[in-house]
């Protein structure tokens, strides 16, 4: 196994894992609730009376990071190393994914984990263990 130094980034890493932290803590604190995308966006596709306006607000915020980031800082170089068909399976089966784990790698991950739920911790172990295993299957048996 070798490590790419070129894309190694332990520290832009560190100061995202910082920020969602802190994101995940002030959500929690101050409107009581857990920050997983995945219910967030959920809660609009059923959405109860008064509950959907943070949503709303939520949802247009992440969407407008990225905008604000590419206004300022110009264009990011990203490559994809699969075809469109791939990028769309793997987002249906993650959605899916999300629906049967009762939650999202940041729900289950970050703010499960953190408050020592077990169900978060099983969840965890389930979709880590299911990345690395379709990694070794996609890169080293199908390849």
């Amino acid at each position: 196994m070798q490590i790419d130094w070129t894309h190694f980034t332990p520290w832009a890493s560190l100061a995202g894992g910082i920020l969602l932290g802190l994101a995940a803590s002030a959500f929690i604190l101050l409107n009581g609730r857990i920050l997983g995308i995945s219910g967030i966006v959920g809660g609009l596709l059923r959405p109860r009376s008064g509950d959907s306006a943070w949503r709303i607000a939520f949802v247009l915020g992440m969407l407008a990071a990225p905008a604000l980031y590419y206004w300022a800082a110009g264009p990011v170089l990203a490559t994809v190393d699969a075809g469109w068909a791939t990028v769309i399976a793997a987002g249906l089966l993650v959605g899916v994914g999300t629906r049967y784990g009762s939650g999202c790698t940041s729900g289950h991950g970050v703010c499960g984990l953190s408050r020592l739920s077990p169900r978060s911790l099983m969840a965890t172990l389930a979709f880590m263990g299911a990345g690395f295993a379709m990694v070794f299957v996609v890169r080293h048996l199908l390849a």
